[in-house]
């Protein structure tokens, strides 16, 4: 599970930009991140790829006045309302960025590497394709997400220590050491505007996603034959759900509340 998804960035961060809290450039410049370039392709009245800054006025002078995150993966399409057209390249992206308001827009990156390791040059595109604006499948409220991540962490605890798996050995802790890495660096979990509750759950969020990735991971702990390693993705997978749950539900919530008023 990826810690940080570019829908994520571009949601959190286009939300504070339609919301009049950050500049263009420093909404473009936190979604973009590590990134080499993202470009915006497919916009109604745009002949052709554009830069984000461009991208983020656009819509918004389309009507957009929100972006919500999907994380979908075969069997679970979370965030996705079809048609089924861009419910099938989220779903090969794994991660969109849907609209809210502007007719019906949404967005699935493509992401370009090359390079050696350590000095990867990354592109990403981001495909603008028609949506059906109905409610998002299987998203939850903050603290219903809130909740279930609690017992995910129990669970996902008590899973690596029955399949042996202590979260050592190098893979773990270079992993361990990433995760407090870019804490540190980034002391904002999201963007401005959004509330400390979905601070809260998404952290924790990510906590649990780092948990699940260790155990999924090769190389370390007890369980290492093919038959251990199904076994311990299955009694995961219900962990992994609920931890991406969660995060939809967080980078969503300035959009949900907006919609209820609670703002």
């Amino acid at each position: 599970m990826d810690l940080e998804p570019r829908s994520g960035r571009l949601a959190a961060w286009g939300n504070a930009l339609l919301a009049g809290l950050v500049s263009p450039d420093d909404a473009v410049l936190a979604v973009v991140g590590e990134d080499a370039v993202h470009r915006v392709e497919g916009l109604p009245g745009e002949p052709g790829p554009v830069g984000l800054t461009l991208a983020l006025g656009r819509l918004r002078a389309l009507g957009v006045t929100g972006l919500r995150v999907a994380l979908p993966v075969p069997g679970h399409p979370l965030g996705l309302s079809g048609p089924p057209e861009f419910n099938k390249r989220a779903l090969e992206a794994e991660e969109a960025v849907i609209c809210h308001g502007g007719g019906g827009l949404g967005l699935v990156p493509e992401v370009d590497e090359a390079g050696p390791a350590g000095d990867v040059h990354v592109e990403v595109v981001w495909h603008v394709l028609p949506v059906r604006e109905a409610p998002p499948a299987d998203v939850p409220s903050l603290g219903e997400a809130e909740r279930e991540l609690a017992e995910a962490l129990r669970e996902a605890t008590e899973v690596l220590t029955r399949l042996d798996v202590a979260g050592s050995g190098p893979v773990a802790e270079a992993a361990i050491e990433a995760y407090r890495a870019r804490a540190e660096r980034g002391a904002e979990v999201l963007a401005p505007g959004y509330p400390a509750r979905a601070v809260r759950v998404l952290e924790l969020a990510r906590r649990v996603g780092l948990l699940v990735s260790l155990a999924s991971s090769n190389g370390h702990g007890g369980a290492v034959s093919a038959a251990e390693m199904v076994a311990r993705g299955e009694a995961l997978r219900p962990v992994e759900r609920v931890a991406r749950r969660a995060r939809v539900a967080a980078y969503n919530s300035v959009v949900e509340e907006r919609e209820r008023g609670v703002r």
